[in-house]
């Protein structure tokens, strides 16, 4: 998460900057954007993940011998058994689904790391090294 503070030392010393309230509430936007990101991100992760093992499960059903066999298929926290084609199917929709929703994801990363560059430009004009808004290393 990136770190969001304002040296109040800092500005003491330079009679030039004061915090007003716009720049209070920037800064705050800032750290509810970065939070944002941050969850944005974890999310993505999942749903590559997701998506991953959807498809390994493709993968695993074109090593299946016998075709007639049920296929065992999670739906909500039930296995319920389908034939082949059906359990293709059922992986196909999974997976557009996990894709459309990687791409929302994305796009709306995109636009929270738009809004924070804003902010980051607008408040790094006004403060200087006297604020940090860069993300702390993990």
């Amino acid at each position: 998460m990136a770190a969001v503070a304002v040296s109040k030392d800092s500005l003491e010393s330079d009679s030039d900057i004061h915090i007003t309230l716009e720049d209070q509430q920037k800064i705050n936007r800032f750290a509810r954007q970065n939070a944002k990101w941050e969850e944005l991100r974890d999310d993505l992760k999942h749903k590559k993940g997701d998506l991953q093992n959807l498809e390994d499960a493709s993968d695993d059903l074109l090593l299946v011998e016998d075709e007639s066999a049920p296929i065992p298929f999670v739906v909500g926290e039930v296995f319920v058994h389908f034939n082949m084609e059906e359990a293709k199917e059922k992986l196909e929709e999974a997976k557009s689904k996990v894709k459309k929703d990687i791409e929302s994801i994305e796009a709306e990363c995109t636009n929270v790391k738009s809004i924070m560059s804003d902010l980051k430009t607008q408040l790094y004009a006004k403060f200087g090294n006297s604020i940090n808004l860069e993300a702390e290393e993990e």
